[in-house]
Formats: structure tokens, C-alpha cells, sequence
């Protein structure tokens, strides 16, 4: 392949951990692949790393002070031209050059630049599951408008993929996606409202961020997963389920209707999907070794219990009830979530926060994105309302000192 040739690819959170397993693709693949743009949140001084290194052009800081700082102090390369904001990001997204935008920013700020990026023609690799959570049906119509491609990145989404690749959606029963179970899933259920912060983020198998490595403690991931793979397989609620699998090595099983079953098997690298979507019509040697079955090693795979998960449960619901349901359910997780890890609420408060919050915010069929988007700040103001209150609890219970 010719240096001309070679897929450009913008990387949306090229800091964090899909960020950091996407440039080891990269980088180990320089004749097909090239970095054109990457974008944080606000960590200049990586991005400026990452630039240096890659030799990359456009750089974007979606947090306006830390990207104005981030100018004044000339923290980035001269030769870079530096974005900011959210429009930075979409300015990235529709590079004109790009041929692969891959979204990986945490929770739904991606949504605006994907939009951009489908609309563009741009393929999409989307690692942020929140985006077609929140806004599915708006997402897919533009990928159909555009015909540009939509590549899932999650491990267990392309894991789906390469399973049902030439088999016609008739011939498919269900859809089988696989959990670690997260950080607690052998803890005593009597101690886990005494879980810190801390022992949420030791995950057993995965290097993750901070908001995923809690949402697999509570397998509030793996509902907004079987979310997810409803929009991007065209299945039904009843289509999609999920096992814990704590190997972390079948990524998904795919049962058809004759009882037959496809499974996915790999090392817990995100570098095997990340390069299906960055390459999808090139058989290229992978960055990390596959299993090597001469070594000795065990599978095994039981119920997910919803005593010791109830957002799993709560996510089952939301699929069912649809509409703007699962957008309600992600966006009190993700306020819910940032109490837990900013400690002012405890993991317990978690899934209470999104109950609350589900059962005060009605549902409705969205006929336009900003619907969407007016629910998803309404539901986030009752679920930070919420936390406020539970913390409040917290403190009046507290022993004095």
C-alpha cells in the first residue's frame, strides 16, 4: 500500500485508553494507517506528545479554558493548528482528508462530532456506546443518508460483527454478549455498600477508564452494550442477552436458529477491535499475539445474578419500554457515576440514582434530536438532585467525631 493510499484517521480522546491502544495501531501499521487528528478533553501536554510523535496537524481540546491556556502558553507544536470546543472536535470530525473519525471520548460529548463525521461521508468507529444510547435512531438515519460506515470498536460489538459476517439477519436467534462481572463480582453482597472508589476501579481483566471500570462493576456497561447492539444488528429486546464470563477471553456468542452457536475468541486487548475498524477490508497481522492454545486454560460462563447488579435489570427495562427510556437510564448513570467517584455518594447510591431518576422522567417517542437532548438535561438534573440528597443523607448518618 502507498503512502498515498493509506486510511487517515482522526482519533476523537486520543489520551485515554482506547486512545492510547488505537496509537499502537497505529504506530504498528505506518504504510497503512496515518494520523491526521486527535482530540481531548483537556490534557494538552499529551496531546502535544502525541502530535510531536505522529507528526499530526490538528490538534483539539474540547474544554474551551484548558484549550485557550493551552494557546497562550504555546503548549502545543507551531506547525499543529490547535481546535476548541465542541466545535473543535466537529471541525476535526469533517476534516476533509479524513477518511476514519474514531470516537472515544467518555459519555455522550462525542455525539455532535459523529453526527458531523456521518454527515461528511466519514466512516465511523465508535467507541462510545452512550452516543447510540442516547441518540440511536438519529445516528443511524445519518449513516443511512451518508452511506458512510458505522464500525463498533466495543470489543463484544465487533466481536458480533466478524461473527455474523455472510450470514443472512434471519438465520439469527440471539445475540450473546459476555461480562467480567467487574470488581465485585465474587465480593460478599452484605459489603459492598462499604466499597471505596478505589476498590471499584481494580478491574480483574481490563486497563479502562475510570467511568467504564465502574460501569463494569455494576454491568450498567453491558446493558448499555445490549442497548447498543440492538441499534447496530437490528435486533429486538428479547434478541439480546448477556453472561458472565470471567475470562474475559469469548467476547460474544452468536446462536442461530438451528441451535448452532458462533463464538469470538481473544486475548482482553482492545487492539484487536480497534484494528477491524480501522482496517475493515485488510487482513493485517494483529498488534497483540492471538490465545496460543498450547497453554492451558479454562472458559466458563453462568447467569447474570440482578440482585448483585440491579442496573443490569434496570437496563432490560429500558430496552423493553424504548423510546427515550435508555437515554434516560444513561444519562442519571453517567451523573451517578461521577458522585461515586468524586465520593459523595456510595456505590449503592449508584443504581438507586438511576431508578429514581427513571421513575420521575416520562418517556415519549423522539421525533427529533433535540427532544433527545432536552430529556437527557432533564434527566441529568433530577439525577444530580438526587445525588445531592443521598450525600446529604450520608453526612446526617455519619457518627459524629
Amino acid at each position: 500500500m502507498s503512502l498515498r493510499s493509506r486510511r487517515r484517521v482522526v482519533l476523537l480522546g486520543a489520551t485515554g485508553s482506547i486512545g492510547e491502544s488505537a496509537l499502537r495501531v497505529i504506530a504498528a501499521h505506518p504504510d497503512k494507517l496515518e494520523l491526521i487528528g486527535i482530540a481531548s478533553r483537556s490534557n494538552a501536554s499529551r496531546l502535544a506528545a502525541i502530535a510531536s510523535s505522529h507528526r499530526v496537524r490538528h490538534v483539539a481540546i474540547a474544554d474551551e479554558a484548558a484549550a485557550k491556556l493551552a494557546a497562550e502558553e504555546g503548549s502545543v507544536p507551531r506547525d499543529t493548528i490547535l481546535h476548541a470546543g465542541e466545535r473543535g472536535l466537529i471541525e476535526l470530525a469533517t476534516l476533509p482528508e479524513a477518511d476514519v473519525v474514531l470516537v472515544a471520548v467518555v459519555g455522550t460529548a462525542g455525539l455532535a462530532p459523529a453526527l458531523a463525521a456521518l454527515a461528511a461521508g466519514k466512516d465511523l468507529a465508535l467507541a462510545s456506546k452512550e452516543i447510540l444510547v442516547l441518540a440511536g435512531k438519529f445516528v443511524m438515519e445519518a449513516a443511512r443518508r451518508s452511506g458512510a460506515r458505522l464500525l463498533p470498536v466495543d470489543s463484544e460489538h465487533a466481536a458480533v460483527a466478524q461473527c455474523l459476517s455472510g450470514h443472512p439477519r434471519n438465520d439469527v436467534a440471539r445475540v450473546i454478549l459476555t461480562a467480567s462481572g467487574g470488581a465485585f463480582r465474587d465480593f460478599p453482597l452484605e459489603k459492598l455498600s462499604q466499597v471505596t472508589r478505589a476498590d471499584a476501579l481494580r478491574h480483574p481483566n481490563w486497563s479502562m477508564g475510570p467511568k467504564i471500570t465502574v460501569d463494569s462493576a455494576t454491568l450498567a456497561n453491558k446493558g448499555l452494550e445490549l442497548i447498543e447492539a440492538q441499534w447496530l444488528f437490528g435486533l429486538k429486546p428479547g434478541q439480546c442477552a448477556a453472561v458472565i464470563h470471567s475470562q474475559s477471553i469469548v467476547h460474544c456468542l452468536v446462536e442461530f436458529v438451528d441451535g448452532v452457536m458462533l463464538a469470538q475468541l481473544s486475548p482482553p486487548s482492545m487492539t484487536f477491535p480497534i484494528q477491524r475498524a480501522l482496517l475493515p477490508d485488510s487482513a493485517t497481522r494483529g498488534v497483540d499475539h492471538a490465545l496460543d492454545l498450547m497453554k492451558q486454560f479454562s472458559l466458563d460462563f453462568k447467569p447474570v445474578d440482578e440482585s448483585r447488579y440491579p442496573l443490569y435489570r434496570l437496563a432490560r427495562k429500558t430496552m423493553e419500554a424504548g423510546g427515550v427510556t435508555p437515554a434516560i437510564f444513561n444519562a442519571s448513570n453517567e451523573v451517578a457515576v461521577e458522585a461515586f467517584l468524586d465520593g459523595r455518594i456510595d456505590f449503592l447510591a449508584i443504581s438507586d440514582v438511576v431508578d429514581h431518576t427513571l421513575q420521575n422522567v416520562p418517556s415519549f417517542e423522539p421525533t427529533d434530536l433535540p427532544s433527545v437532548l432536552a430529556i437527557d438535561a432533564e434527566a441529568r438534573s433530577i439525577a444530580a438532585e438526587r445525588c445531592r440528597r443521598s450525600a446529604g443523607s450520608r453526612i446526617t448518618s455519619s457518627p459524629s467525631r
